[in-house]
């Protein structure tokens, strides 16, 4: 048997690493109406280091919440980060997403039957960010690679979701 990892494949990821709080606005739209909520997400090194998992959880007003788990893990040939994330609200995707970087940032888009949701994840000054955009088309059902708006321009993604948080000082070390 071989000697666990002790690297994750990407130190941008071993800086997510551990458990952060703070508050999610969501945008209005078929989910509801615009509000804030506590949220906290979690990154903790699994499988001997080849993967990070994360986990989100945001509770509603009303007692209910949403949670959303995801695995990071490194493509051994190309170096980049891939992520499979499932949700208590959308179907499962059926393989994971390729994650790129844009000065620092991590960013990776999903495609579904309904949309597309373009995820940032990046630390400044201390506290992480998750800027969730997403872009819809009115040809439900379509392939959403390519689906386009109708100059013929790829559609915009909108603001859907901006988290905000800061490292729990008090929790364990992931």
């Amino acid at each position: 048997m071989d000697r666990p990892r002790t690297d994750h494949g990407h130190q941008a990821l071993a800086n997510l690493l551990g458990r952060w709080q703070g508050t999610t606005r969501l945008e209005s739209g078929p989910w509801g109406a615009e509000r804030t909520v506590e949220a906290e997400m979690t990154f903790t090194l699994v499988a001997g280091g080849s993967a990070v998992v994360q986990s989100y959880r945001h509770t509603e007003t009303d007692g209910s919440h949403f949670e959303g788990h995801g695995i990071f893990t490194v493509d051994p040939v190309r170096r980049d980060v891939l992520w499979y994330y499932v949700d208590s609200v959308s179907p499962a995707p059926d393989a994971p997403a390729r994650c790129t970087w844009h000065d620092g940032d991590l960013q990776v888009e999903r495609h579904a039957g309904a949309g597309s949701i373009r995820h940032t994840l990046r630390i400044t000054d201390g506290v992480l960010f998750d800027i969730a955009e997403i872009r819809r088309d009115g040809s439900a059902g379509a392939d959403l690679r390519y689906r386009s708006a109708a100059d013929g321009a790829t559609a915009p993604y909108k603001p859907f979701m901006t988290s905000r948080y800061r490292r729990d000082p008090g929790a364990p070390a992931a």
